[in-house]
C-alpha cells in the first residue's frame, strides 16, 4: 500500500495535496481497497462551500456506497471528469488519476490537524 509524505491525510481515508491556495482531494489506497471495486462516483458539490468534515459526494463499490468528507473547509471548484467514464482509476490509481475534487481551501491553518503519512499509517496498521 501507497502512503506517499508529500499528501496529509484525515481519519476517513481521504488525502490532501495542498498547492498555494488550491487543494486536490481523493481517497486513499487504503480506502479504495477496503471499498474494493468503484463502479460510481457522485459528487455534485461543485461551486459550493463545504465546512471541514461536510460530505462532498458519494463513492459506490460494488458492494457498499460510502460518504466522502472534504478534509478541511472551503470551496469546491471541480470534479474529476474523468471518473465519470472511468471510476476505476480510484482503484488503480488513486493518488494521480483517480482523483476527486480541486477545492480553493478556506483556512490554510487548517491543515496542520490533518495526519501526515506517518501517523496515517499507523491509524490503518501499517
Amino acid at each position: 500500500m501507497q502512503f506517499p509524505d508529500n499528501l496529509k491525510y484525515t481519519k476517513d481515508h481521504e488525502w490532501i495535496k495542498v498547492d498555494g491556495n488550491t487543494a486536490t482531494v481523493g481517497v486513499t489506497d487504503f480506502a479504495q481497497h477496503e471499498l474494493g471495486d468503484i463502479v460510481f462516483v457522485d459528487i455534485s458539490t461543485v461551486g459550493k462551500t463545504l465546512a471541514a468534515n461536510e460530505i462532498f459526494g458519494t463513492v459506490e463499490a460494488v458492494k457498499t456506497v460510502s460518504d466522502l468528507y472534504l478534509p478541511i473547509a472551503g470551496t469546491v471548484n471541480e470534479v474529476n471528469a474523468d471518473l465519470e467514464n472511468a471510476p476505476e482509476s480510484v482503484n488503480t490509481d488513486p493518488y494521480g488519476k483517480g482523483w476527486m475534487i480541486k477545492m480553493t481551501i478556506g483556512n490554510l491553518a487548517d491543515v496542520n490537524n490533518l495526519l501526515d503519512a506517518a501517523a496515517y499509517k499507523q491509524l490503518v496498521g501499517e
